[in-house]
């Protein structure tokens, strides 16, 4: 498989990096806007042929696939050119800003009848993955309870770097730099991580969303610092099941957590994934009556690179798909419209 990366921002190096690992996989051509940024990339992982616009990249078209790793707000136009050419997309993710743009690109990929998969990363969590199967085979009964989090920092700390001197931290604080903030950032990642992990879809949705003070008049340089910073939500299930759902870049001591609990009418699992670490936990059996929780082991899990490239291979699309990332976008623009309305917002 021939692969072309679009933007060749900070994100690049880890699609370059995991692709390429991959056997049968080359890398054959990078693109960006900005020449110094795009030079040094190819130069780091030995791409041959680099371009400064998608139309050149594609008039020149010697690939299989584009791997989009663009700023949020480029992703729809630039997916839907490489599908118009006829190739397989794998999108970083939020697929898109809106979900109206997100089904435009699903519908579009699946008419051409091409792969389209989108990057939620913390799918590699073997604990995400092994405990979506104990809930799926009954072992805690119906599910009744959900609570997840995804727990960030780099608003407090500097392990990331110093978010108010370098422009790829600035740009998600900023509406108009295409960022949804916290929602748009990490909202997609701990909504699919809680309903994929409880094997459940979100019905409604009840919201609050917060932007912090962080600068003199908000505002550092060409940023407006306007994007939100924190959420939370109630939320119903399809099944009857309700729960909480958070995020937060302020979580000082918490690099890049996710948790998810799940609690069933005869059982409980927790799932963690805390930068780099995957942890499962399970309450099940005669230990619901002692309140015991134990670790549960779990066998390493393929990554969504590799199931990109197995995809491609076999012309049928996986998981997580466009259509799921569309999906759960439409949760997150439920949860704009309930913090403006101050209403619970059915999904439709």
């Amino acid at each position: 498989m021939r692969l072309l990366i679009l933007g060749t921002g900070g994100m690049a190096n880890q699609h370059a990096a995991r692709f390429k690992a991959i056997e049968g996989v080359s890398v054959v051509g990078g693109v960006d806007v900005i020449p110094e940024r795009l030079a040094a990339f190819c130069t780091e992982h030995g791409i041959a042929t680099h371009f400064l616009s998608l139309e050149d990249a594609l008039a020149w078209g010697e690939f299989d696939a584009v791997a989009n790793v663009t700023p949020d707000s480029i992703h729809h136009p630039t997916t839907l050119q490489a599908i118009a050419a006829g190739k397989h997309v794998f999108c970083e993710k939020p697929l898109a800003t809106d979900a109206v743009k997100a089904m435009e690109m699903t519908e579009a990929i699946e008419r051409a009848g091409k792969v389209g998969m989108v990057n939620l990363t913390y799918r590699n969590s073997p604990a995400l993955q092994k405990g979506r199967q104990m809930v799926l085979a009954g072992e805690i009964g119906a599910v009744r309870h959900v609570e997840a989090s995804h727990l960030q920092s780099w608003l407090v700390g500097r392990h990331w770097g110093d978010w108010k001197s370098e422009s790829k931290w600035l740009w998600r604080l900023s509406r108009k730099h295409g960022s949804n903030g916290a929602l748009g950032d990490i909202g997609i990642h701990i909504v699919d991580f809680a309903s994929y992990g409880s094997g459940l879809d979100v019905a409604h949705v009840f919201a609050r969303l917060k932007t912090f003070d962080k600068a003199p008049d908000h505002r550092i340089g060409e940023y407006d610092l306007d994007a939100n910073d924190s959420f939370t939500m109630n939320v119903d299930f399809t099944n009857g099941a309700i729960g909480t759902i958070q995020a937060t870049r302020t979580a000082a001591g918490q690099m890049d957590q996710l948790r998810l609990k799940v609690y069933g009418e005869t059982g409980s699992v927790e799932m963690i994934y805390d930068t780099g670490k995957s942890t499962l936990r399970a309450c099940i059996g005669e230990d619901v009556h002692t309140a015991t929780w134990r670790d549960v082991p779990f066998d390493p899990v393929e990554t969504n690179y590799q199931r990109f490239v197995q995809a491609v291979r076999a012309g049928k699309t996986q998981e997580p798909s466009f259509r799921r990332a569309a999906n759960i976008q439409k949760v997150l623009d439920k949860a704009l419209a309930s913090d403006l309305s101050h209403k619970d917002e059915a999904l439709t």
